[in-house]
């Protein structure tokens, strides 16, 4: 199973890096119906994997001029307290039905999933504040946005893995004035530090295999390096339909509705070849074609 965890690492390492979001949507999925891990284990798994594996993709972001620090230390007071209340949320929940809590999370995760990426459909549509390449000074009511931000999404962080990338990165695309690339090395940002704080919660809890995150390490961490230097290239609307694609069929799958998995499948496949018809022609790169990141704070 060793080289099975490596693949599945770099593949969301490199989805990570590429658009900040997908991390425990996708992992935790995977080590549930793929791996056939506990989803308390697999959510706690997924969590001190992903914080050391976004470090390094946040510190890459830092250099490319994609993160905007002051945004995620204020995200970071509401979210990291509200992580641990949802680590003990998961541990009551373990205690208080047993073997039952499994289908518990499991539905709230796969309705999670299902929820983002709708969320992430609608951002097509819906933009409070349009972005912009000016340099964005956060004013008093930007930092109370952000730390009720991450009070509602840290405490799903702690609870089913979801929501260091899906809730965080939604909301800040409808919310501040940032473009998708900034956006991006943000959330991994914030998402780094966070998953810090859950994942020692369930470290504690007895809710980490440590032998598996070490597999993971090994294909993610050079997965999220190589998604930071693609990002550039990617147009919004991309970005957004991968996401969402990846994002609806995980959610599927979990809610194991009849043919789930035949549905899970073909939304999958069909939402993936449409992205890949969105791809940038290499000549429209080379010529110049498509907006470079933006820096600084």
């Amino acid at each position: 199973m060793t080289w099975q965890l490596i693949i599945a690492g770099a593949l969301v390492g490199t989805l990570v890096g590429m658009t900040g979001m997908g991390g425990g949507s996708l992992m935790t999925p995977l080590l549930v119906i793929v791996f056939g891990f506990q989803p308390a284990v697999a959510v706690g798994t997924d969590l001190l994997h992903g914080a050391v594996f976004k470090t390094v993709g946040a510190l890459r972001h830092h250099r490319l001029g994609t993160v905007h620090a002051r945004l995620s230390g204020w995200m970071l007071l509401g979210s990291a307290p509200m992580s641990l209340v949802g680590v003990a949320a998961a541990a009551w929940l373990k205690h208080r039905y047993g073997t039952g809590a499994d289908s518990v999370q499991g539905v709230v995760l796969g309705s999670a999933l299902v929820v983002g990426a709708a969320g992430l459909g609608a951002k097509s549509f819906i933009r409070l504040r349009p972005p912009s390449d000016a340099l964005f000074v956060m004013t008093g009511r930007d930092r109370l946005a952000a730390v009720l931000i991450g009070l509602g999404g840290g405490f799903v962080v702690g609870l089913t893995s979801v929501g260091s990338g899906v809730f965080f990165g939604l909301t800040m695309l409808v919310v501040f004035p940032l473009r998708s690339v900034k956006v991006v090395g943000t959330d991994i940002l914030h998402a780094a530090a966070l998953l810090w704080v859950a994942g020692t919660g369930h470290l504690i809890a007895g809710n980490v295999d440590l032998g598996a995150v070490g597999w993971l390490l090994i294909g993610s961490v050079p997965g999220v390096l190589l998604g930071a230097q693609i990002v550039p290239r990617l147009g919004e609307n991309t970005l957004r339909l991968v996401l969402a694609t990846v994002l609806t069929a995980s959610g599927l799958k979990l809610l194991n509705f009849p043919y789930s998995n035949q549905t899970a499948i073909a939304a999958l496949v069909i939402g993936l070849a449409i992205g890949a018809t969105r791809l940038p022609r290499p000549s429209l790169i080379a010529a110049g074609g498509l907006e470079p990141p933006t820096s600084g704070l």
